[in-house]
């Protein structure tokens, strides 16, 4: 096995057109539900790899949810083909990597029927310091607030982490998103998926091709960190 740094991860991701990469070590993971842990999919997996793209402000602009969903797609597929593209050249080293998909293979938590990724991509997130999770449910960056699509890479390489971020990324007071759901499916610790996902897609306008449109994405836009607040870098 060729010896790999964190660094080095890092810059493969941001030369592939990351804009956002962190590590954790798979010990972070003690509270991941039965099933989704890291090591339930890899169990040699010792590092936990979550990289984004931003996400375009101007979608959140438009009299259309059009601009949005396309977005939101090809930045999902971007995000799946860059996994496998840095699984294929790390593994080359000797290093053993797997992609987990960004949003489209999921299944049924048994024990609370929520739905779940093979891992949770914002949680894998925060654990390798990227951001925090506000109060609508969405990861917030301290570089792009929650403009930002994410996925996730296991390894058997063992990295160093990085430090976790301190805080609340939401003022005490503030509960737009609470407030403005269209559903009322914020203000628990766990979204409502049920009541979000059928308001949001089951029920979504179609675009003048019949195809599906994102109907919503309220808790995203109407929040004060719908955008950084610290411009980052991809320096290393």
């Amino acid at each position: 096995m060729e010896l790999i740094e964190s660094r080095d991860i890092k810059q493969i991701l941001f030369d592939m057109g990351a804009d956002l990469c962190g590590i954790a070590s798979v010990d972070r993971f003690g509270q991941a539900p039965a099933g989704f842990h890291p090591h339930d999919i890899l169990p040699s997996c010792k590092s936990v790899i979550a990289f984004a793209k931003k996400f375009p402000v101007g979608t959140l602009h438009c009299e259309t949810n059009v601009p949005y969903t396309i977005t939101r797609n090809i930045l999902t597929q971007e995000l799946d083909m860059m996994s496998v593209k840095f699984c294929g050249i790390i593994e080359s080293k000797g290093i053993i990597a797997v992609p987990t998909g960004t949003i489209s293979h999921t299944r049924t938590d048994p024990k609370t029927g929520r739905s779940r990724a093979m891992v949770s991509a914002k949680h894998s997130a925060v654990a390798a310091g990227l951001g925090r999770i506000g109060k609508n449910t969405l990861l917030t960056t301290p570089e792009y607030g929650n403009m930002v699509w994410l996925s996730v890479v296991l390894t058997d390489a063992e990295l160093e982490p990085d430090q976790l971020l301190a805080g609340n990324p939401c003022p005490e007071n503030c509960m737009l998103c609470v407030d403005n759901c269209p559903v009322n499916a914020l203000g628990n610790p766990e979204m409502n998926q049920g009541a979000c996902w059928e308001y949001a897609f089951g029920n979504g306008e179609n675009n003048e091709y019949g195809e599906l449109v994102i109907r919503c994405h309220k808790c995203r836009s109407i929040c004060p960190n719908c955008l950084g607040s610290e411009r980052g870098s991809k320096a290393i």
